[in-house]
């Protein structure tokens, strides 16, 4: 099932992301992104990465990254 464009669009304006991916890893504040250790993968030290401003995660360790919508399909199935 297909939703419009504009319905997501609106959809990822209204969803928070750091909230989203917090209810899945422990995220610190630091400078204007937040980071954690990645859910894909098994690290020690944080590489992964979440953008609030530009609406995407970033893992710098496996390379892993995408939207709101990329991170509930990868991690809810």
């Amino acid at each position: 099932m297909a939703f419009p464009h504009p319905f997501l669009d609106e959809l990822k304006l209204r969803s928070s992301l750091s909230e989203v991916v917090g209810r899945r890893v422990q995220l610190r504040k630091k400078g204007r992104e937040w980071e954690g250790l990645c859910p894909f993968h098994k690290e020690k030290t944080p590489s992964f990465t979440v953008n609030e401003e530009k609406g995407f995660y970033h893992c710098f360790g496996c390379g892993e990254h995408g939207s709101v919508f990329d991170f509930v399909m990868k991690t809810d199935g």
